[in-house]
């Protein structure tokens, strides 16, 4: 399924997949967004589907929101993936390949 991105009013709907196959299409939609806005919301409800690529996307965007001082929030229930990743052990420590370690206590559900 393809990946589809709609936007109204900071809240940015994903419908589809978010795998690596479909990265360049997220990361240029999402690129420099917090230059551009304070606060966004991603709603997830519709995402079928996710990879490890797709998780670390999230969260360079959740470091990136941190860094800048914006806010970043997360709705919907989307797919089990995401949450699995969250919950797990190894993710006490969300690590992108240009980003710092942040504690556990850095990540904000909404």
């Amino acid at each position: 399924m393809d990946l589809e991105i709609t936007n109204y009013n900071n809240r940015f709907q994903i419908k589809g997949s978010l795998n690596k196959l479909n990265l360049k299409t997220f990361n240029s939609h999402f690129e420099n967004i917090f230059d551009k806005m304070d606060n966004v919301l991603l709603d997830i409800e519709q995402v079928k589907s996710i990879d490890r690529a797709g998780v670390m996307c999230l969260a360079r965007l959740h470091n990136e929101s941190i860094e800048k001082s914006k806010r970043f929030s997360i709705i919907g229930l989307g797919c089990k993936e995401l949450y699995q990743h969250f919950k797990s052990e190894e993710s006490n420590q969300v690590t992108t390949p240009k980003s710092k370690k942040l504690g556990k206590k850095n990540i904000v559900a909404a």
